[in-house]
């Protein structure tokens, strides 16, 4: 899976349709967006237009369906959609509905598929971010099950469905390599499906009320109901194209082998949270960079410090100009270690608070009206040491600003190595003119 920019479509498409679940009409229209806006469902039928963005911390649990809420606003049933917006490539989109459902349309994904080729992609200047999984990542359920390996360049699903006794079910296992073509051959066309014997208890809980045997694959004692399969295995295809839905909302390209067994929206929803735990955690580590962070050389266009004298390696995560986090790697090659107990060498405490200065000093600078500025450091307290740093460690740097106001700034910092604190402390600066 090679590194790619992110992408958006060229023009605004719509289907109208009803909801398999609502049974409501509703208009979809899709409309471009700028980088880094992701997507984005708008409820055009609600006061404010209020946005629901495609995250993990959003999903609502709702019964045989993906749904979506914040504040007062949900949108449901947004699986079949999303899966086409993934493999499609489609990163940056607003969805507007005045509806709370998706339209179901033929109970696949390839109606969605059509309307967003036929309006053309446009590649745009900023990286699309991708996650390669490093350790195993599993989800139980008694026997539904859903586990991602780590793959080398690609997203590789695999599914097996097991009905035992069913007419058309049985068991059943598919595979998919994510990629535009094969899922528009393989899997797009895949429609949702139920047991006849489920039907009832269904709209009994109001669900399934714009399903019908020509949107909805309906498995009786005899088979399929009143329509033809598209593939021997189509709800097994169908699920993958569930899976493919789901795993949108990590926001980012997955490189990674995941099996399912049984499995449905519950446990692909929580295998996306332990992966998104699992990222969360490198980028706290500094493995990964945030979509906030800065390399060095971006550090360099900030700060005016450099070589030996510069102690901040990445920075790992930005919140405006409220809070920093920041990496430093400690090397033997670095020349205080020749004179600062050679035979036993310690980082001097002195240079662990310039690492958090110089932190600091980012965060500050990073605000508009200090464009031009540097910040020296006038004032420290509340220093303490608590942990000595040697040649291996990775000292993790993290500062709060407490107040900022036109010429002055102070900032709260502290340092860590495998979490032990290392040195904390309070630090007051000058914004001066360069």
């Amino acid at each position: 899976m090679s590194l790619r920019n992110q992408r958006t479509i060229r023009s605004a498409v719509s289907v109208r349709g009803i909801g398999l679940h609502s049974g409501k009409e509703c208009t979809v229209t899709l409309r471009p967006a700028e980088p880094g806006n992701g997507i984005v469902f708008v409820r055009t039928d609600l006061p404010g237009r209020p946005r629901i963005p495609l995250r993990i911390e959003n999903v609502v649990e709702r019964e045989r369906r993906t749904a979506l809420a914040l504040g007062d606003a949900d949108v449901h049933t947004v699986e079949h959609l999303t899966a086409s917006l993934h493999a499609l490539g489609v990163d940056n989109v607003d969805v507007e509905l005045d509806g709370p459902e998706v339209p179901g349309l033929d109970g696949s994904s390839l109606p969605f598929a059509e309307i967003i080729r036929g309006s053309g992609r446009l590649e745009q200047k900023a990286p699309r971010k991708r996650f390669a999984l490093d350790v195993p990542v599993a989800v139980h359920d008694g026997e539904a099950s859903i586990t991602a390996f780590p793959a080398k360049d690609r997203l590789e699903l695999a599914y097996t469905l097991h009905y035992p006794g069913v007419p058309g079910l049985g068991t059943q296992c598919t595979t998919l390599v994510l990629e535009e073509d094969r899922f528009l051959a393989e899997v797009a066309p895949a429609r949702t499906f139920c047991l006849e014997a489920e039907a009832k208890a269904l709209q009994d809980l109001g669900l399934g009320k714009g399903a019908d045997t020509r949107n909805t694959l309906v498995f009786g004692a005899e088979g399929v109901r009143d329509n033809k399969l598209r593939f021997p295995d189509e709800a097994a295809r169908h699920k993958l194209m569930d899976l493919v839905g789901d795993l949108a909302l990590l926001g980012m390209d997955l490189e990674a082998r995941v099996v399912a067994t049984r499995s449905g929206h519950a446990e692909n929803q929580a295998l996306v949270r332990k992966l998104a735990t699992r990222l969360k955690e490198l980028e706290a580590q500094g493995v990964l960079q945030t979509d906030t962070g800065l390399d060095v050389r971006e550090i360099l266009k900030i700060l005016p410090h450099r070589y030996p004298f510069l102690f901040v390696d990445r920075v790992v995560e930005l919140d405006g100009w409220q809070r920093a986090v920041g990496i430093k790697c400690v090397s033997i090659n670095e020349p205080h270690f020749q004179g600062h107990w050679p035979d036993q060498p310690i980082m001097p405490g002195v240079l662990q608070i310039e690492a958090l200065a110089q932190l600091a000093g980012v965060l500050l600078l990073r605000r508009l009206q200090n464009t031009g500025r540097v910040a020296v450091l006038v004032a420290i307290d509340h220093v303490k040491f608590r942990r000595r740093v040697v040649p291996g460690d990775q000292l993790r740097l993290e500062c709060e600003t407490i107040t900022l106001k036109d010429r002055a700034g102070k900032v709260e910092g502290k340092a860590t190595v495998n979490g032990e604190l290392t040195c904390q402390a309070v630090m007051k600066f000058m914004l001066m003119d360069a």
